[in-house]
This record gives C-alpha cells, structure tokens and sequence, in this order.
C-alpha cells in the first residue's frame, strides 16, 4: 500500500504543479478578472420550486473534494488495522511530530496576528501537503531514503487526521439542528448497513449523497462526510479460506472455461481482497491526478502585481503564514521527534539520521491544499484571502528550498547514503562474521556436520515460504542444524519487530522453537492481541525485560549487517554465505556439497 501511495502522490505533483501555475497565469493575465468570474458561476439542480445550487468553486471545494478527504478516509482505516499505524511503537513518534507540526506553526502565525483581524486564520499554515512533499522527495532522490518517506507518510495521515478535526471544532461557524439531526439519521443508516453485511453499492450512493446534502446545509463542513464514510468501508487482510476458494475457482476456470466459471472466479478474487483496498486503487488516481489539481486551479489564482506584493510583504497575515510553515513546521516536527525518542515512547523505522529527519520536517514545510482550503473557511475578505495564499506560496517555497538544502549539506557530510549510480557496487561478504555460540537458537544436534544460519524476519513472506523447507530439511539431514537470528526488516514490516520480541521472550522460556514456528504458521496474525495469545498459550511472559530482549535482537542485526545481510531470508551454510535458490532440492544439494569430507 505505501508504494501504491508514493507512486500516485508523487506522480501526481507534475499534475499539480502545473495546475497551480495556470491558475496563477490566469489570475495574472489580461484576462485575469475572467478567472473568478468563471469560478462563479452557479450550477444547480432543481425539482419543480425546490433547487439546489452552488458556484463551481463551492463544487469543486464542498463538492469533489469530498472524495478527496473520502480517499483520506480510506487510508487511515487501512493502515489503523492493516498497516503502519497498528504498531504503537511505530506512531508514537510520528504523531507527536505531527502534533508539533501544527502546534508550532499556529504559534508563529498568531505571534504576529493575534487580537487583530487575521487572527482566524491560524489554521492555515498547520497543514503538511502530502502530494508536493512526496513529489519533493522523488526529485531528492537516494538522499531521502524509503524509511524517511515511510516516516513522513505516517506523519501526513496523523496530520491530516488532526486537521480535519480543526475543521470541525473552529470552522463551523452555525448549526442548523434539522439538517444536522438529519445527517446524523442517514450516517446512523450507512452504520446499520455496514453492521448487517448489506454490501449494495446503490444504497450506499444513495446514503452517501444525501448525507453530503444534509452536511451541507448543517453548517458542518461536508469534506468531514468524506472521512466519516472513508472510515467506515470494511478493510481486512485476505483470508486463508477466501484466497483458497478464489484459487480454486481460477483453476475450474483454466480448467474448464465458460462465462459462469469466469464471473464465479472474478468474484471470489475481487472479495478475497477488501472493499477499502479495492476503492483505493479506483479512486486514488482520480483524486490525484483530477481532483486536487483541479481544486489547485480553482483555488490558487491570486494576483501578484507590485502592489499585491507590497501589501503582502508587510502582511501579518502573509508573514504568520510563511514564517509558521518555513520555520514553524522544522522546529514543531523536530522537538515533536525528539520528544518521543527521548522518552523512549516509540522506534524510528529504518536508521535514519538528524540529517535526514530535519530535511524532513523542512520539507514537510510545504502547505497546499489544505492549507488554501482553510483560507476559503477562513477568510471572508478577498485582501485577506490574497494575502494569505501568498503566504501559502511564499512559505512552501521557502520550505522546500530549506529542505533541498538540507539534504544536500547531510549527504555532503557523510549523514546520507549517496545517490545508487554515485557508488561502485556493492560487494557482500561471503563469510558469516560471527560463529554460532552458545547465545544463539539452535534447532538439531549440537554436533551437526552442517549448519545453517537464517537470518530471518518473521512477517517476511519469503522467511514464510522457506519455514516449511528447512523443516523438511531437519527431517531429511539427521546430521543438519538450524540457527535463526532476527533481522526485523522495521520499514517493511511493522510487526516484525514485536514479533521478535515475543519470540525472544519465549526463548527465556525455553519455548523459542515452538514460539517461532507459530508466528510462522500465523503470518497474518501478528498484531499485540495475537502475540499476547501465543504467548498466553506458551505461559510466556511478553513484558519484562524489553530492554534486554532488544538489546539480544541488535546484536543479532548488527552481527547480519557485517555478514553483508541485506534483506530476509539470508543463509550461511557451514559459514558461508548461500547464493541458490531457496527450495528444498537447491538446498538439500547445498547441504550434501557442504558435509566435509569423511
């Protein structure tokens, strides 16, 4: 999911780019005053006296970005259950950035607006845009590495989380209660057929739109619609039962094809995979590519003659805004991250560097299309809305100038890996650093001819697929070992790390093996409920000595990354690093080449 992500936002950010650029051609032309009178233009339906209308920036502000904050929606009900942001340990440091990143900046702005008449705008320069910081990273390039994007996307979920919350609570201005009482009615309707398994497209469209209506005419911002029903579409790992009956529904259909065989196999594969993935590869690229652009022209249009310019440079409004995103976000994301770590409240994925991170929250410095959608909530006063967009401007472009720099200056020192094409290719050790000792796991004879050693990471589905293999293996070979070392690849795999924590707590039990072979066997099942049930049914103790059991597994990293280990699985056979394939007959060979000489 978080590669489908980067590869959408930051593809998309030409797009976007190029849009905010025409809308700002356009304001600026000699057509320019054409610019707001096209977005004005009203478009409605109506029934018989009754209609329903909205000016095309309201439709494209209210109305398509509602998929937009719907796609938000989806993402965060994903990675809450399925990804990222399951792990505790994972967030905490991440949200607390994000925390900062908004707090900091709302700070800066109201330092220089507060008590007059820009005050309400404070939100404006608290949110990060996801799809320039993402397009900004590409363009970075090998200076930004995978865990600092993973980092980064992270803290864009939780910041989008915690703007729209702001949203709700400061830019609602009125209430009208029957319309509200209705909308909660049609929500309370989507909930009810979501709990009765009533999966019925129509239905939900239906609900859906005339929640959006009801919203609408509330007072409550409708994109909160957006995120409510995001959240609310069922999202599960695929099942053992459904990917067996899909698998074999493709096999009656290869075996014996006809148009009934071919809708039973399209349906059993389209629900072995969850309603929430399915609509996030659909509507992702719409969002993307088409929706926020075209809110990027409706919306960034400002003038930028000499004397817009000189009202904005001495603008308090214009000067919060910049400030609070160039350095209000670097200096929030940055206490936000040590805080945490500091407190020993949560992990960074990867080894990231200071250089790395503070690049990060400079670019993350970068406010859009949240940003110019809170000045539409914000501002009533078109001086006031000009001004602050140039700051939104000003400020973002400032932030990824300070970013790019950045990055550069930590490469330059040595703080990041220099881009792939820069470096000769690597060339891994072929021996095993460290012997295998009486700390290590060991499943066979302690006086085996052959040794394997496994690095292995336990959500790794390779590391899954080879389990039954060296199982097989030990039966096979009566004179063959097995050690296994973590190597918990943290970016990939979100609960690799606690499932080699759990592990190593069943070791102190002396049940490591039995420990290990259940993860395994459950690879889907990882989450801090499953673990504590492994553990409960091992009589294993999950949390004492954390700190040991970490330090046990570093050393286990640290002694794979001096065997030149890159990634999982990684074997040794006899001390030497293994290069075939990873079935049972390329290693059952390897084995018997490997017993030494009689």
């Amino acid at each position: 999911m978080l590669r489908a992500f980067f590869r959408n936002e930051a593809g998309s950010t030409t797009v976007l780019l190029a849009a905010t650029l025409l809308a700002l051609l356009w304001a600026n032309s000699p057509w320019g005053e054409t610019y707001e009178a096209f977005w004005h233009i009203d478009m409605g339906l109506s029934f018989g006296d009754a209609t329903f209308s909205l000016d095309l920036r309201h439709w494209v502000n209210d109305g398509l970005m509602t998929i937009f904050f719907f796609v938000i929606g989806l993402e965060i009900s994903y990675e809450v259950r399925l990804g990222q942001l399951r792990d505790r340990r994972l967030i905490a440091v991440p949200a607390v950035a994000a925390f900062g990143g908004m707090v900091v900046p709302a700070a800066v702005y109201l330092a220089f607006n507060a008590g007059g008449p820009g005050a309400v705008g404070w939100g404006v320069p608290i949110a990060t845009d996801t799809a320039f910081v993402l397009g900004l990273l590409a363009v970075v390039g090998a200076r930004c590495p995978e865990p600092l994007r993973a980092f980064l996307l992270t803290l864009a979920i939780v910041d989008d989380i915690l703007a729209i919350a702001i949203i709700a609570i400061f830019y609602t201005e009125s209430l009208s209660i029957p319309s509200l009482i209705s909308a909660v009615a049609l929500l309370a309707a989507i909930v009810t057929l979501r709990w009765l398994k009533l999966w019925r497209a129509p239905a939900y469209i239906v609900l859906g739109f005339g929640l959006w209506v009801a919203t609408l005419e509330s007072g409550v911002h409708p994109t909160l619609v957006g995120i409510a029903l995001g959240v609310l579409v069922f999202v599960y790992a695929p099942s053992d039962q459904k990917l067996l009956r899909a698998g074999e529904a493709m096999q009656e259909l290869t075996s014996a094809p006809s148009p009934q065989a071919a809708a039973q196999a399209t349906r059993l594969v389209r629900m072995a995979v969850s309603v929430n993935e399915r609509l996030q590869l659909r509507l992702h690229p719409w969002s993307s590519y088409v929706i926020v652009p075209l809110f990027a022209l409706a919306n960034a249009g400002v003038r930028l003659d000499a004397e817009t310019l000189r009202a904005a440079a001495t603008s308090p409004i214009a000067i919060g805004v910049a400030l609070g995103l160039l350095l209000g976000k670097i200096v929030g994301i940055t206490i936000g991250t040590w805080l945490p770590l500091r407190l020993n409240w949560g992990v960074l994925p990867g080894n990231l560097v200071w250089g790395q991170l503070l690049g990060g929250a400079a670019v993350s410095g970068i406010g859009f299309t949240v940003a110019l959608f809170i000045v539409d909530l914000a501002f009533e006063d078109p001086r006031l809305h000009s001004e602050a967009k140039i700051g939104i401007l000003a400020g973002s472009l400032l932030a990824a100038l300070l970013g790019s720099l950045i990055f550069r200056l930590a490469w330059d020192r040595g703080g990041v890996c220099a881009p792939p094409e820069a470096e000769p290719e690597e060339v891994l050790p072929l021996l095993l650093s460290e012997p295998v000792g009486p700390d290590d796991l060991v499943r066979g004879p302690k006086k085996a001819a052959v040794t394997i050693v496994e690095y292995g990471d336990f959500e790794c589905p390779y590391c899954g697929r080879l389990h039954p293999v060296l199982q097989t293996l030990l039966q096979r070979h009566k004179d063959l070992r097995v050690v296994f070392r973590h190597f918990p690849l943290r970016t990939l795999h979100p609960r690799a790390m606690p499932a080699a924590l759990a592990a190593q707590a069943a070791a102190e039990a002396g049940r490591f093996w039995e420990m290990h072979d259940t993860l395994f066997d459950n690879q889907r099942f990882l989450t801090d409920e499953d673990l504590a049930r492994y553990a409960a049914e091992l009589d294993v103790d999950l949390w004492s000595d954390l700190r040991g059991r970490t330090e046990r597994i570093a050393r286990d990293e640290a002694s794979g990354r001096a065997s030149g280990v890159r990634g999982t699985p990684t074997l040794f056979i006899n001390g030497v690093r293994y290069q075939g394939g990873l079935d049972l007959n390329s290693i059952s060979r390897a084995v018997d080449q490997s017993r030494p000489s009689p």
